[in-house]
């Protein structure tokens, strides 16, 4: 199991496949500009994963033409660079894709962790904590390194596990609730995440000679752009839906109640106060964001500004105005505000 952590010993390769990591590094530097070019909207998380698996690829590539141990470290260094980061950017991905919500100091933590076993990675060489002893060697033209693992070799394995535990968790969890715009995003999602764990697994059983996860990774970057186009899509055929809607949400309320004021004036008037009550009952019953939310209707604030003020998505507000009307007792924004008018 200690060997599944994405940077093994290269050992018995051919010369040729220097030429194929060359290959996969080409393709993931083209792989950056192509994003920036077909996203619509930008994402700092995006931009971190398509370097770091540049990154990823280029060690791979410069450790199998290294011409000694100082270079080749170097490489092995450079590899584990972007193989920390790799997941943290995943991470995240899927975090902002399936409109999960997050704590602010989140991606601080996360990336100073990151920072800490990358540290403990890049001590080889150095000191015995990660490899207790490394060489260098020359098989069939391809440089590599041969390792015996000290005793915090294990931690970057658990480092891997618990950012790809922590993916599936997520979406489950979004899919569950139904943050993800259609379950096919969530077996994307899910099969990007899988693909790498899968390779991993696969090199240790079949003892493969090629280091796949320079492929693998690829492949699950293409996944997640995918997912990602796929999303601003969506959001853009919804943000038509949103400005129509921003429109009729500016117009004055009392205006807007002279169309359909007569059923929500009757109730108050026939003395509801049974609904009334529960409506007073169902506010201390709110969450911290629905609280939030409630004070932006009665605030009189558009859909577009509520979400903009409280930094989330479309699909997390509906998800919260369903429990919002479910323990005020209304069925729309509208008959919120009338009520609570009637109340204040």
């Amino acid at each position: 199991m200690l060997h599944i952590s994405g940077c093994s010993a290269v050992d018995e390769k051919n010369a040729s496949l220097s030429c194929i990591y060359a290959a996969a590094a080409v393709i993931a530097v083209l792989l950056l500009p192509l994003y920036l070019k077909l996203a619509r909207s930008k994402s700092v998380w995006f931009v971190l994963l398509f370097s770091a698996v540049i990154v990823v690829n280029v060690g791979y590539f410069l450790l199998s033409v290294s011409l000694n141990l100082e270079q080749a470290l170097m490489a092995n260094r450079l590899a584990y660079l972007g193989s920390v980061f790799l997941p943290l950017s995943m991470l995240m991905i899927i975090i902002n894709v399936s409109n999960t919500e997050y704590h602010k100091w989140l991606p601080g933590v996360l990336i100073c962790i990151s920072f800490i076993v990358f540290l403990i990675t890049a001590s080889q060489g150095i000191v015995g904590i990660y490899y207790r002893e490394v060489s260098f060697k020359v098989v069939d033209g391809v440089s590599t390194l041969v390792k015996e693992y000290g005793p915090l070799h294990p931690l970057y394995l658990v480092y891997l596990l618990g950012y790809f535990v922590s993916m599936v968790v997520v979406i489950i969890r979004a899919s569950v609730r139904s943050r993800l715009d259609s379950s096919a995003h969530a077996v994307i999602l899910i099969i990007a995440v899988f693909v790498n764990i899968g390779v991993w697994f696969i090199e240790q059983l079949c003892n493969m000679q090629f280091e796949m996860l320079s492929i693998s990774y690829i492949i699950s970057e293409m996944f997640l752009l995918g997912v990602h186009l796929m999303v601003s899509e969506t959001d853009r055929l919804k943000e038509l839906a949103i400005e129509q809607q921003s429109a009729q949400d500016s117009v004055p309320v009392e205006t807007a109640n002279a169309e359909n004021m007569t059923g929500v004036t009757d109730s108050a008037d026939s003395g509801d106060d049974e609904r009334l009550k529960a409506f007073m009952n169902g506010i201390e019953t709110l969450t911290k964001t629905e609280r939030l939310i409630f004070e932006a209707y009665i605030a009189r604030l558009t859909t577009k500004e509520i979400m903009a003020e409280l930094n989330i998505k479309e699909n997390t507000l509906k998800f919260h105005n369903k429990n919002i009307y479910s323990k005020l007792g209304v069925s729309s924004r509208k008959e919120l505000v009338e009520i609570y008018k009637t109340i204040s």
